[in-house]
């Protein structure tokens, strides 16, 4: 835990790493109202407008994979340094971009690069807050979440001038952190002198724990369920129950704030009783929730009855995943830009299936998505289950 006379320049420090991390999702979010425009402007199909987004997230995994490994070894600050003017580069050529491949290949560019700025983050904070690691998360994470919830408002105002503006503004945002983390981030070190290794061997290294790989897998099962709602919720609410746009809107947006509310009740209590423990109370309340929308869809319940299961769902996820990568930081003191690295490539690559598994079972109905998100939080059970286990050997 940070001492007092940290106190003030933490809370400045850490919406300084929320905007920073706010760097991906903003390019992810803001360009979105713009796909059909953009298909227009290049005579393209929108499947192929629509690949821009999945090559974006392959270059963001590519780049941590790169670039994890060198944070722990080079200068943090560099390495923000380094991403955010080569994300704001690439953002500027995009607006130049002739045709639909030079747009793709400078999506991939933009993401790998920015990608050293993000990467870093999960690192700083481990090293400011040492066991309480969760709470540091929780607040960047509570802080960052405004990102999704406003870009794409952000984009739909932007493109009544032109699309290219969108990438404009996302240039001139990416600036202003620019020149806030050059006078203002620090370069946190290590005390300890870290030894030389490969980046093989930091990769070595993360997998081998037996320990952390468990939370690894908990953490690519929360993955998996937060994918599968992004996927299929506008399809359950619009689709489904039919509800209206502005409808839609609000009950989106409160599932959002249970998502902030589960990171701010995480900041209050980890602290006091551990990251392990606030796991656990968050799969005892994802199991509960889970399968409660599970039977609400087999008995099918009419809509309050989903939103009732939801909203707790997705709070108790965000709590899991916050705490699951704590403690898997906290297994790596020397080496968190590499199991960063390792998580959040993990954590992509596993959520891109949740679009194919959802296409694979689709039958018109939710019970598809009810039944991938009761899966995935048993998978997460299972994990902690197996590490209990392990700790009670270990005591005898």
């Amino acid at each position: 835990m940070p001492n007092n006379s940290t106190q003030l320049s933490l809370k400045f420090l850490l919406p300084l790493l929320a905007a920073i991390i706010a760097v991906s999702p903003l390019a992810i979010d803001m360009y979105l109202p713009a796909l059909p425009k953009l298909a227009e402007h290049f005579f393209t199909q929108m499947p192929l407008v629509q690949n821009s987004l999945s090559i974006y997230l392959f270059g963001y995994a590519a780049g941590m994979l790169v670039f994890g490994p060198m944070a722990d070894k080079h200068s943090r600050r560099g390495l923000v340094m380094l991403g955010l003017t080569g994300f704001i580069l690439t953002t500027l050529m995009l607006t130049y971009a002739q045709n639909i491949e030079q747009f793709i290949a400078l999506r991939f560019l933009q993401a790998f690069i920015g990608s050293a700025a993000t990467v870093v983050v999960p690192g700083i904070i481990s090293q400011l807050y040492g066991k309480d690691t969760a709470k540091g998360l929780s607040y960047v994470s509570m802080i960052m979440m405004m990102a999704p919830m406003i870009a794409p408002s952000i984009g739909s105002a932007l493109l009544l001038h032109s699309w290219q503006m969108i990438f404009y503004v996302l240039a001139i945002y990416a600036l202003c952190i620019f020149i806030c983390s050059f006078y203002f981030l620090p370069e946190v070190k290590s005390v300890k002198k870290r030894e030389e290794f490969s980046i093989i061997q930091r990769y070595k290294i993360v997998f081998s724990n037996k320990k952390a790989r468990l939370d690894l897998i908990s953490s690519m099962m929360v993955s998996l369920a937060f994918f599968a709602y992004i996927t299929a919720i506008p399809f359950v609410y619009l689709t489904v129950f039919k509800v209206s746009e502005f409808t839609f809107s609000i009950l989106f947006g409160l599932n959002v704030f249970a998502l902030m509310s589960a990171h701010f009740i995480n900041t209050r209590l980890v602290t006091r009783i551990g990251s392990r423990k606030m796991l656990s109370y968050g799969v005892l309340l994802s199991i509960t929730a889970a399968t409660s929308l599970f039977l609400a869809n087999i008995l099918s319940l009419p809509l309050p009855y989903h939103v009732v299961a939801i909203l707790p769902l997705m709070g108790s996820l965000s709590m899991i995943s916050v705490n699951a990568n704590a403690l898997i930081l906290q297994e790596f003191t020397e080496h968190t830009g590499t199991a960063t690295a390792v998580n959040g490539t993990l954590r992509f690559g596993v959520g891109a299936l949740a679009g194919p598994i959802l296409a694979v079972f689709y039958d018109g109905s939710a019970l598809p998505f009810a039944g991938l998100m009761l899966v995935s939080v048993f998978g997460v059970l299972v994990c902690q289950l197996i590490h209990k286990v392990i700790d009670r050997e270990q005591l005898v």
